[in-house]
């Protein structure tokens, strides 16, 4: 069994890798901290929908910022 770590993201749209794009772009290294951060907020809010969308995007920059290959390489 893979680890949660190593599972490949859940991306709800396009919009997921643009926000994810952006983090990276604005924040570098530690873009996927900005995002958790506001993961964060989303939470204090109880918006769950935005919460589970920021928490993902988190993960998605943590795996493109990785070097190696993941997932089935072909």
């Amino acid at each position: 069994m893979l680890e949660p770590a190593m599972l490949p993201p859940y991306i709800a749209d396009l919009s997921d890798l643009a926000k994810a794009h952006e983090l990276m772009a604005e924040y570098g290294p530690v873009a996927a901290d900005e995002a958790a951060a506001r993961a964060g907020k989303a939470r204090d809010r109880d918006n769950i929908v935005q919460f589970c969308r920021w928490r993902q995007v988190a993960r998605l920059v943590t795996l493109l910022e990785h070097p190696a290959a993941w997932g089935t390489i072909h």
